[in-house]
């Protein structure tokens, strides 16, 4: 109880110090889940030793913590932007959700069997748990006033959007590569990821659709604050993540959905100040589960993956998704300086922690698996911290010239 309550001051002393500066750190090359991060590695059992967490409640704190936090932040992206406004934008979605994952999960798989020597079924599940772009860490790279300025809308848009979806679609992904893994049917597999998927976006739809039509009415005869709008939102992130569970469906994308269902049907208006989610999940929600990661991090078993621990995340960083980006750039439609920006700020963050998380519930226990994921969330905690602010003034200077 006394590590919980540490916590509690820890994170809550670092968001006062991030909201006193919050107006310069956007120009700053560090984020606040990297300094989260690199709390938590202070504060652990590898320096201080203030706080221990037993190995035995480690998967199921970090699952539970990130499954209300992606919820959380995937409403928020999909109230970032009028839904209708995005159609443009559905074709390459679809494209990048669709062919541009399977890239990357084929990817980042090779990657994980050739460096690491893992087995061919432990590379698959590393590559599906690494494999979604994440909404938060990609939030802070898309969101804000330096990305409005630098960055145009579509290139935001098209980052935003496919960040909630793949979390998502991730899933049937996850459950084949947990199926090899444990050596079970890969069709019965493939059934669940299909009954999961289908089942969430028809909850997600109804609804959000239905609170989008009780919010609107509820507007038109001035009986809801602005407040209590946004609160509103939040509530229904969780309630739709609560009903899709006992539906035994995928939480993450029904979340995400309902969004999309409930921006559909409000005025933008309404919508507006509800935008201000994606702040405070960038800035201050998500500093706990970071903490945690800097907390957990498993340094023990990366050294046991010899000189893997350093070819192997930036291979990934380097070969998952740049390339995939560059070799979809004239379907998707962008010009060379979109698909190398695009390529490189795809991060692996709260997504992965979530799936790594998930499969060792599901009975997955190679500690490699846990070793390689934080691995790579780490490096790209730290990657994309520090060069979020820098890329987008070069981005910025690049199009200008």
């Amino acid at each position: 109880m006394q590590d919980l309550h540490l916590g509690y001051a820890l994170v809550g002393s670092l968001a006062v110090v991030l909201a006193a500066l919050s107006s310069k750190m956007r120009d700053l090359p560090v984020s606040e889940p990297l300094l989260a991060m690199v709390l938590g590695v202070v504060v652990g059992p590898q320096v201080l030793g203030w706080i221990e967490i037993a190995d035995a409640s480690r998967s199921t704190l970090v699952e539970e913590t990130a499954r209300v936090l992606l919820a959380v932040s995937l409403i928020g992206v999909a109230l970032r932007y009028p839904v209708r406004r995005l159609r443009p934008i559905i074709t390459p979605t679809t494209l990048l959700v669709t062919a541009g994952m399977a890239g990357m999960a084929l990817l980042s798989a090779g990657v994980a069997w050739l460096v690491l020597g893992v087995p061919v079924a432990l590379a698959a599940l590393i590559g599906a748990c690494i494999t979604p772009t994440d909404p938060v860490l990609a939030s802070s790279v898309v969101t804000g006033e330096p990305a409005e300025e630098h960055l145009p809308a579509r290139t935001r848009q098209l980052l935003s959007a496919e960040s909630g979806t793949n979390d998502g679609l991730a899933l049937p992904l996850v459950l084949l590569g947990i199926a090899l893994v444990l050596g079970e049917s890969l069709g019965h597999a493939a059934l669940d990821g299909l009954y999961q998927v289908v089942v969430a976006v028809v909850i997600g739809a109804v609804v959000g659709l239905l609170a989008g039509r009780a919010v609107s009415f509820a507007q038109s005869r001035d009986d809801v604050s602005e407040g209590a709008s946004l609160v509103f939102t939040l509530v229904l992130a969780v309630a739709v993540l609560g009903i899709a569970r006992l539906a035994n469906a995928d939480g993450i994308l029904a979340v995400f959905v309902a969004g999309l269902a409930y921006n559909f049907v409000v005025s933008q208006d309404d919508v507006g100040p509800q935008n201000t989610i994606d702040e405070g999940v960038n800035r201050y929600l998500v500093l706990p589960l970071f903490l945690l990661l800097g907390i957990l991090l498993p340094w023990s078993a990366w050294g046991d993956l010899g000189w893997g621990v350093v070819v192997f995340p930036i291979a990934v960083l380097l070969l998952r998704r740049p390339p995939v980006l560059l070799a979809l750039m004239r379907p998707l439609g962008l010009e060379l300086r979109d698909a190398v920006f695009l390529g490189w700020f795809g991060p692996v963050g709260v997504s992965a922690l979530f799936y790594l998380s998930f499969s060792e519930e599901e009975g997955v226990t190679d500690p490699r698996l846990w070793a390689a994921g934080t691995l790579v969330v780490a490096a790209s905690t730290l990657a994309h911290g520090v060069t979020s602010a820098p890329g987008r003034r070069r981005y910025r200077r690049a199009a200008g010239s």
